[in-house]
């Protein structure tokens, strides 16, 4: 489509220059000789751009600019000026038009200043979109999940997603913690401010420390300048503190210190900054424990805890896992450009029956694996391999090919020993009332090698 671009000004000439150079750049050129002509157009048309003079009859340019802004505030606005008339252009500047053009102008000038307009022009519409994208990604309906525990994290998502309040999401690993805290922040009155993202798992503590708050030059080795942290640059928005139950004591202290005040030093300075931000932080571990053991601040584990979220696991909501497989499904086969549109039976048995002791994130491997590995429409069993359990009573797939025959060989040989292993620990847990050191006393095996297989088959002793 062609873009629109309306010319008002009383000198002929100057329409017609302009007419001639911005046709040759294919644009659909329309033109108005006084103020309130211009007006009267604008309200019927469909303009890009107003490419005005200031001095005209009627009504002058920066009238006419004021009552487009209010009316039309995405209509780009190139003022047409005098030279005695560059501080009026320079007001008009201020009210909102893009910018001026001294007459007499050259033809290569005005046609900069132009593109200049419709570049700035798309950088703005393509930001919106992704803004619009990313709202969209995060909103409640595209969390899948319709299980009666999912409906609960979703009430009081909505519940606090309005509010300031600070978010304590607990879950296991790969339970979608993040993607929770996106959803509060952008459905939330900062969506269009900076969420930003603190994986407190992956850095150590001078580096934790430096992220966060920042450093001024000089402050430890390496430190060759000023460097603002992430507190800054969540200013107005978000901070997601990932995995909180990883920072150590002496950065817990700080941490506390900025939540309380709100206030809070660069490594290294003597000066207090501070910000307006909203805290949302997440854990796998046992806040309550970490507590009683003195590896986490009393204080700071109820200044977090002020309104809690607890993502349930995958094998807790078991009716997930279809919406969830076809989710990713969709999701990868477009991203790989691939037609795969369904799982067989024996495959979608293995989905549903699997532990997922990576839970969510553990699924999307697997599928996304799988629409690699399959070679027409249907992803059957022998395609989630390394995740498989094969138990007896569910029905097999038939291969079709002598790669999926191979396939399921080499998991059904592997699975078996699995199986053995996994019903080994539990029968010595059941007889042994669930006591790890007494299980591994009465199998004859160390205390350590016994939790390992406990840990490989994702069996877990309350308590223990």
């Amino acid at each position: 489509m062609k873009r629109q671009i309306l010319i008002a000004d009383d000198e002929e000439i100057v329409i017609h220059s302009c007419r001639r150079i911005l046709s040759a750049k294919e644009f659909t050129v329309d033109s108005a000789h006084n103020g309130l002509e211009a007006l009267e157009k604008v309200a019927k048309g469909n303009y890009d751009m107003l490419i005005l003079d200031i001095k005209m009859p009627k009504m002058n340019g920066i009238e006419v600019l004021q009552r487009v802004k209010e009316t039309h505030p995405d209509i780009d606005v190139i003022m047409i000026t005098g030279l005695n008339e560059i501080e009026t252009a320079v007001q008009a500047m201020k009210l909102g038009a893009f910018d001026y053009l001294p007459k007499p102008f050259d033809p290569e000038e005005f046609e900069l200043v132009v593109a200049r307009a419709f570049e700035r022009r798309e950088l703005l519409q393509e930001n919106l979109h992704l803004k619009s994208e990313v709202s969209a990604k995060y909103s409640f309906e595209n969390i899948i999940g319709s299980s009666s525990s999912m409906q609960q994290v979703y009430r009081l998502v909505a519940r606090c997603a309005p509010t300031n309040s600070t978010v304590l999401i607990r879950g296991e690993s790969g339970t979608g913690k993040e993607l929770i805290a996106r959803a509060i922040h952008y459905n939330s009155l900062r969506k269009d401010r900076p969420f930003v993202t603190v994986d407190c798992a992956s850095l150590s503590e001078n580096l934790l420390e430096s992220e966060l708050f920042g450093h001024v030059k000089g402050a430890f080795t390496g430190a060759v300048s000023n460097k603002a942290g992430l507190l800054d640059s969540a200013n107005g928005g978000t901070l997601f503190l990932d995995e909180i139950g990883n920072i150590s004591l002496s950065t817990q202290a700080k941490l506390l210190r900025f939540i309380e005040e709100r206030e809070f030093k660069a490594v290294g300075d003597t000066q207090s900054h501070s910000v307006n931000i909203r805290l949302i932080t997440a854990t796998n571990k046992d806040l309550e424990a970490m507590v009683a053991a003195g590896d986490f601040r009393n204080d700071l584990y109820y200044r977090i805890n002020i309104f809690p979220l607890e993502i349930p696991p995958l094998r807790d909501r078991q009716e997930d896992i279809p919406a969830l497989a076809f989710h990713f499904l969709k999701l990868f086969s477009k991203e790989m450009d691939r037609k795969v549109t369904e799982f067989s039976t024996g495959a979608m048995n293995l989905l549903m029956n699997h532990d997922w002791p990576g839970n969510v994130r553990e699924l999307e491997n697997a599928v996304h694996r799988a629409v690699i590995l399959t070679s027409d429409e249907t992803i059957r069993q022998g395609h989630l391999v390394n995740m498989v359990d094969m138990l007896p009573q569910m029905g097999l797939d038939i291969p079709q090919t002598g790669e999926e025959l191979k396939l399921i060989k080499k998991i059904a040989r592997q699975k078996s020993v699995e199986n053995i292993e996994k019903l080994f620990v539990l029968g010595a847990l059941k007889r042994n009332g669930w006591s790890v050191t007494k299980s591994a006393q009465e199998t004859g095996m160390q205390r350590s090698n016994f939790q390992a297989l406990m840990k490989k088959y994702a069996i877990r002793i309350r308590g223990e």
